[in-house]
């Protein structure tokens, strides 16, 4: 297997405040990790500054993503080389419908990937798109109303694996995507993210409880705490902590 992402010695800070610090991790083509920790432990902010938000400010340390410098890409760039983010709290865009804002992103990333093939038509999309929606048990309507605009939080968080779903990227970044899903939801959500399973997909799960873990078996488990990971694992890591918390890491989360 090659190496997709490769992080050494990363740090990060949002207004002047080291979040991350000397974070190093690397995820090989193919493979599903989960990080997890407590609340403020930086797992999101690991997230947000792979994808080049610009809150986030990359203070020291090196990524690389499919062999190029990461960090030398605008964030456009790196979701035209297949890195795709899921948001913890999805924004909405109103006056742009569901459908036509996938049809866009659709066509950019397969111009990306392909540039010599040709757009791919408005029927063609819908087929692919409905025969995506029904994976997520959604109805065809749902992608009329605007981009996340009145949506339930299952909805969004739906919305957002539908974009997965239909961009199939290099590398997904799921941010807490399991957060206050009901676990109809959460199944559902599980199941889309699994149907990608295979050497083409590869998955950074960030995750503060291993309930998702239950439905998607990560290859490895990492903790972190005060934004560096402090151990990794195998699976059994997640299904430990969620017995024990991270107090042997010197943290105690209020109940």
């Amino acid at each position: 297997m090659a190496s997709i992402l490769s992080i050494r010695d990363l740090t990060v800070s949002v207004a002047d405040r080291p979040v991350v610090t000397g974070l190093s991790l690397r995820i090989e083509q193919g493979e599903i990790h989960a990080i997890m920790g407590p609340n403020g432990s930086g797992k999101s902010t690991l997230a947000h500054a792979l994808m080049g938000h610009p809150s986030y400010q990359i203070t020291g340390g090196s990524v690389r993503f499919q062999g190029k410098d990461l960090l030398r890409l605008k964030p456009h760039e790196r979701a035209r080389a297949g890195l795709f983010l899921a948001f913890q709290y999805p924004r909405e865009l109103s006056g742009v419908s569901l459908r036509n804002f996938l049809f866009t992103a659709f066509n950019a990333q397969m111009a990306a990937r392909a540039p010599e093939r040709k757009q791919v038509s408005p029927i063609k999309f819908k087929q692919l798109l409905e025969e995506k929606m029904k994976q997520l048990s959604l109805r065809s309507a749902f992608a009329e109303r605007s981009l996340n605009q009145g949506f339930s939080g299952g909805e969004k968080k739906k919305a957002e694996i539908l974009q997965l779903l239909m961009l199939q990227p290099a590398l997904a970044l799921l941010d807490e995507t399991d957060s206050g899903l009901d676990i109809d939801a959460l199944r559902i959500v599980a199941e889309g993210v699994r149907s990608l399973r295979g050497p083409e997909f590869t998955c950074l799960l960030v995750t503060h409880y291993a309930r998702l873990l239950q439905y998607i078996i990560p290859d490895k488990v990492h903790v972190m705490v005060h934004g560096s990971i402090v151990e990794s694992g195998g699976p059994e890591l997640a299904y430990r902590l969620e017995q024990e918390g991270y107090m042997r890491y010197g943290v105690q989360e209020a109940s």
